[in-house]
């Protein structure tokens, strides 16, 4: 890695000697970034329609699992500065998570190209401009475009987030969550959707009926509604979501052999058609994070920092479990030092229990075209401390690659309002050709592990073969059999354990259901799975 000075590692003055001839009110604008500990540099200080390079606006490393919100309209910055903020955190041997939904994202890895609009971005706010590349892994959901495919089982998922995904209701929701606890308490794997919805349609069998009576609360009428849903589900290819092997989104956690962060880049532009399916598979991810990570409270810095780019995709038409269930994920997975960036167009976009919990702050320009428009602006201007700009005028004037900043300082305060003029990616501003795209697909070792799907005997499986006896008691009874001992040709093999193939990690996370494992359930109702990596 080059030598570089975008991040300092020692304590850095409370101001230059050439900030303090700035304003007095810049002055004090300035003096509120001045940090003494590892911070990322944002840019420099815009004051009276100029850049002020001497006063530098940072935000401290340590802060960064505090959660953030990068907001602002169309076309005016938000995707660079992700970057930005990404290619500091991995510098700083953080792994940062990317949700690239427009595919251009995956530069991140390339060198940049600098031109003259890259150097006079870097002359105007004093930045030591390096074309620089970071360490990167390129996801897919399920292998729908370029990259390792990201799978998570219907367990694994669980119920609150499918019923988001499947548009139910609130007693639908909790329909669902009885048909889980059915399967669960019969062995009954739910591995892809054909094994839910085999569950479901043998709980609304002349068969099956009879189980209904086991679970309290569940009509026929809404099992039916929940097997309809399932199978429009499937219908728009959602069944490449969810089987085997599951991804470990403890993968998210590595870091390069040069002590860099890895930046994950999950590509979400072949699907960007089911905003409603993806949206939530990021929330899952998020979940499961919270569900297996330690308590670490304070720390020097985070352990991983999510952005959610489209935030306003989870939050419409959701539950108010959902809501609920996200307010207390934000709140809660910080002292698990992770950070979630929301980003989307304005702070309306967020519901108010979740922004509370955003304390970091990149607004970009806001256009105010319509009633609608001056009314969100209004709102956003509300949003943020007391300061000696008029904000309505400034956000609504602030150029390409400008935005209104406010941060948590070390000590835990909001650092005055400043509008700044950000420094410039030093990464490829752009999509990676394809053919590098492919190859670092292929070449990374996680691709053996998870590229290859894999479908073992689960629920369906089992209830089809149960199909075969002779009467409704056989029935159940091969339905009551799933928590049998695995037959020896399903048991890995000493290669598969050796190798540690995509096979043998998708049977040992599961090993506890096949035995009669009990499931705990996360917020979100994921399951917590066996057989765990730990990094």
């Amino acid at each position: 890695m080059p030598d570089r000075e975008t991040i300092p590692s020692a304590p850095a003055p409370e101001v230059s000697e050439r900030a303090a001839a700035l304003p007095q009110d810049a002055l004090r604008i300035a003096s509120g970034y001045a940090f003494t500990g590892p911070a990322l540099h944002l840019g420099a200080l815009l004051w009276d329609g100029q850049c002020l390079p001497d006063a530098q606006i940072r935000v401290p490393l340590a802060m960064l699992n505090r959660h953030g919100l990068v907001a602002g309209a169309t076309g005016t910055g938000k995707t660079k500065t992700l970057q930005l903020i990404a290619e500091q955190l991995s510098a700083q041997g953080v792994p940062v998570f990317l949700a690239d939904i427009k595919g251009d994202l995956s530069g991140i890895a390339a060198p940049g190209r600098q031109d003259a609009r890259v150097g006079g971005r870097a002359a105007d706010v004093h930045q030591s401009w390096t074309a620089t590349g970071f360490p990167a892994e390129y996801y897919a959901l399920g292998g729908i475009g370029r990259g390792i495919p990201v799978r998570a089982t219907v367990t694994g998922f669980g119920p609150v987030l499918l019923s988001k995904v499947l548009r139910l209701n609130r007693t639908q929701e909790q329909s669902l969550a009885l048909i889980f606890h059915y399967a669960d308490s019969k062995g009954l794997e739910l591995i892809d959707l054909k094994d839910l919805r085999a569950v479901v349609t043998f709980l609304t069998s002349d068969e099956g009926r009879p189980e209904l009576k086991t679970i309290g609360g569940l009509s026929a009428a809404t099992a039916g509604v929940i097997l309809r849903s399932l199978t429009a589900f499937e219908a728009q290819g959602a069944s490449d979501f969810f089987g085997e092997p599951e991804f470990d989104t403890s993968e998210l956690l590595r870091t390069g052999d040069d002590g860099r962060g890895t930046v994950s880049v999950l590509e979400l532009t072949a699907v960007q058609d089911r905003p409603q399916l993806f949206s939530t598979f990021l929330m899952w991810l998020l979940a499961d994070l919270f569900h297996d990570l330690p308590e670490l409270g304070d720390v020097d810095k985070p352990r991983l920092v999510f952005f959610l780019d489209e935030a306003h995709l989870l939050f419409d038409d959701a539950s108010e479990a959902f809501l609920e269930s996200i307010t207390q994920t934000v709140r809660l997975i910080r002292s698990k030092g992770v950070g979630v960036f929301f980003v989307t167009q304005t702070p309306k976009d967020v519901p108010a229990d979740v922004l509370a919990q955003l304390g970091n702050r990149v607004q970009h320009a806001l256009r105010a075209f319509t009633p609608d428009d001056q009314k969100a602006l209004n709102a956003t201007v509300k949003t943020f401390p007391k300061s000696p700009y008029d904000l309505e005028e400034v956000l609504t004037n602030l150029g390409t690659g400008e935005a209104v900043v406010t941060v948590l300082s070390e000590k835990g305060a909001p650092t005055p309002v400043a509008a700044t003029r950000l420094r410039a990616p030093e990464s490829l501003m752009g999509p990676l050709g394809q053919d590098a795209l492919e190859r670092a697909v292929a070449e990374s070792p996680l691709y053996e592990r998870y590229a290859q799907a894999v479908d073992r005997e689960s629920a369906y499986e089992r209830l089809e073969r149960g199909r075969g006896a002779k009467g409704p008691d056989e029935m159940r009874d091969a339905a009551s059999r799933g928590s049998r001992e695995p037959r020896e040709e399903e048991r890995p093999s000493a290669v598969e354990q050796v190798v540690g193939s995509g096979v043998f990690q998708s049977l040992a996370r599961s090993v506890g259901t096949q035995i009669g494992r009990e499931i705990t359930r996360s917020l979100f109702g994921t399951a917590r799975r066996s057989g765990r990596r730990r990094r």
